[in-house]
């Protein structure tokens, strides 16, 4: 069998995927007395209305689900957004607006392959925060476009302002993304922000592709989205995505069920695209997802845990490895001085494994990896788990 050139060319364009590359790194796998941080896997109890929805609706796994997901799915996400955002009726058609989609990952890499083609000529820009998800730079280099790194506006804890870079660059443009709350480091992008963003998108013909799968984890505040800057700017929903997920906010991450909301047009291209390659919500997990999306009080209770987790961070840890409490998220981002180091440490000394910051990040000609001093640590367990974890944190690397 000939492997076509041009694969393992691009492939090797990309470094290996971070839980790959930690494996490597540490040699061994987990075992049954290991405490995983590395992984943002939610391990908070899923609300027992799942079982009982999925059970009673098992005659429905013996048929194919529709691509764009149930009507009820539908309506019931567009009734959550309306609530979370405050937006006006009719800004999202249930119909043409939202496409369900077996967890984010999967849209937030084939969205690439639906908007980017050819800029003027020339070979297509993805936008994307540094540090950032994987999947972003995965998705775009397979799809042809050429991935370019914007670091945050005011330092390595702050979003991205696309606005800021060169016009003939923006030109270039075909999509953006955004994460809000960011993973690894938590911060939140401002309505200011978010509509600039949505303006300079607009202005240069690019999609922006805005990741909120941590918005219903958050601290202090709920973290604006950019349904809400939409709204504020009017002409509806044009050029903009918002992505979101259960997995998150209801602790069902093996439920993989995400949805898409925004720009109509972008909605039926990725539509047709998803109909070849996408894998449909079946309607037992449509049914229950329905259910989840409708109802906030396990929502409250799962981010009171967390709330808790992060009290006890903050009291474990104060100003050791320039600890600052998330805005949104799960995630520590903790400055150690060397990620890798620091991940190997605790490997072989207290048996938890964390995800050096390196893996999160690329390079910059300037500054280096910005993800290099730093591990990422999610705080997934229960609160005694975490509290095992922090002290040995704190008493294996010091600080």
């Amino acid at each position: 069998m000939i492997i076509p050139p041009n694969l393992d060319a691009r492939l090797d364009t990309l470094p290996d995927y971070p839980f790959a590359r930690l494996a490597k790194l540490l040699g061994a796998p987990p075992n049954a007395d290991s405490i995983v941080m590395s992984i943002g896997e939610p391990q908070h109890t899923p609300p027992a209305v799942v079982a009982d929805i999925l059970s009673a609706n098992a005659p429905l796994w013996g048929k194919y689900p529709p691509a764009n997901g149930s009507a009820e799915l539908r309506q019931a996400v567009a009734d959550w957004a309306k609530r979370r955002y405050d937006l006006p009726d009719g800004l999202i058609d249930p119909e043409k607006a939202i496409l369900p989609v077996a967890g984010t990952r999967e849209a937030l890499y084939l969205i690439a392959q639906t908007v980017c083609g050819d800029r003027g000529g020339q070979r297509p820009l993805v936008l994307l925060p540094n540090p950032f998800y994987q999947v972003y730079a995965g998705a775009a280099v397979m799809a042809g476009a050429e991935p370019v790194f914007v670091p945050g506006s005011a330092g390595p804890a702050s979003q991205p302002d696309f606005s800021a870079l060169p016009a003939e660059a923006l030109d270039r443009t075909a999509l953006a993304y955004l994460c809000t709350p960011a993973n690894p480091q938590g911060m939140v992008a401002d309505a200011e922000l978010l509509e600039r963003q949505v303006r300079t998108a607009r202005k240069h013909g690019f999609v922006l592709a805005s990741d909120e799968c941590y918005s219903e984890i958050w601290d202090k505040a709920p973290p604006p989205g950019v349904l809400g800057a939409c709204a504020s700017l009017g002409d509806g929903l044009a050029n903009v995505l918002m992505f979101n997920s259960l997995s998150k906010r209801s602790s069902v991450p093996g439920l993989r069920s995400g949805v898409v909301i925004g720009d109509e047009a972008v909605i039926r291209a990725f539509s047709r695209l998803r109909s070849y390659g996408g894998a449909a919500t079946p309607l037992p997990i449509a049914a229950a997802a329905a259910a989840l999306w409708g109802d906030e009080t396990h929502v409250v209770e799962s981010r009171d845990l967390y709330r808790a987790k992060l009290d006890m961070a903050e009291k474990l840890l104060g100003d050791r490895f320039g600890f600052t409490r998330p805005a949104g998220g799960f995630f520590l981002w903790l400055n150690v001085g060397d990620g890798e180091q620091a991940a190997i440490k605790l490997w072989r000394e207290a048996n938890i494994r964390v995800l050096p910051g390196a893996y999160l990040a690329a390079e910059d000609s300037e500054d280096g990896n910005p993800g290099q001093p730093y591990i990422r640590v999610a705080l997934v367990h229960d609160l005694a788990t975490t509290e095992t974890a922090l002290k040995a944190i704190v008493s294996v690397l010091g600080g």
